[in-house]
């Protein structure tokens, strides 16, 4: 057998193309001192599954940071209590400072009309925020309601939580609840009641305070009022 590395294959291969001459001339040119590179040895599949698992779960972990985080459900919310009030912080006087700033609201959204009243003030009333307000049950479905007064520390869309001053938080229900809530304002020459007064009828605020803000109530006769 001969060796490969005296180049007699390779010149019989070229003795079949060429001349002779040509032959030996072409092995001596451009492949008897023509350096061969070696490409090295690939590694084993084992290692290039590894591999392709740690540059895998890199981008994976690069395209979570660059994600926004889902929002909660109402559901999760709930279950996380994030909108409970602690039983350490169910003291009137910590809401005091937030029914201070809900008069002013009230007094800045009625304008003129906190003077006067009527039908301008009630559309204005109708779309209010109520968050901070001092409601008080003047009538209900349920009389043992009636008298509870307090601040109006959440306003869900079915109750009313109302923390009051000696009894501690309250849930009132809307429906069959009529709600009366006092404006206080500089009085007028001639005046003399410094509290604009106007009752909420609850059955007509079964709705979130989101979506009550851009809703508009038309004037109709109620039955049960």
């Amino acid at each position: 057998m001969s060796d490969p590395t005296d180049g007699r294959p390779v010149k019989a291969l070229l003795a079949r193309a060429h001349s002779p001459a040509s032959a030996e001339r072409l092995y001596k040119d451009k492949i008897e001192h023509r350096k061969l590179h070696l490409r090295a040895t690939s590694p084993p599949p084992a290692v290039l599954n590894a591999r392709a698992s740690r540059r895998k779960a890199r981008q994976a972990a690069k395209d979570k940071k660059k994600q926004r985080p889902k929002p909660l459900s109402s559901r999760q919310q709930r279950q996380l209590g994030l909108y409970d009030i602690p039983k350490s912080g169910q003291r009137y006087e910590v809401y005091a400072p937030l029914n201070k700033l809900w008069q002013g609201y009230a007094r800045e959204i009625l304008g003129s009309d906190i003077y006067i009243g009527g039908a301008p003030a009630a559309a204005k009333l109708s779309s209010a925020e109520f968050h901070g307000a001092e409601a008080e049950v003047v009538r209900s479905s349920c009389t043992d309601r009636v008298g509870i007064k307090g601040i109006i520390v959440r306003d869900r869309k079915f109750v009313f939580e109302i923390l009051t001053m000696t009894k501690g938080l309250k849930i009132v229900p809307k429906e069959g609840t009529t709600f009366r809530i006092e404006v206080e304002y500089l009085p007028r020459e001639g005046q003399h009641d410094e509290r604009f007064a106007f009752e909420v009828l609850g059955d007509q605020l079964i709705i979130r305070s989101a979506d009550r803000a851009n809703r508009k109530f038309k004037q109709h006769f109620l039955k049960n009022v």
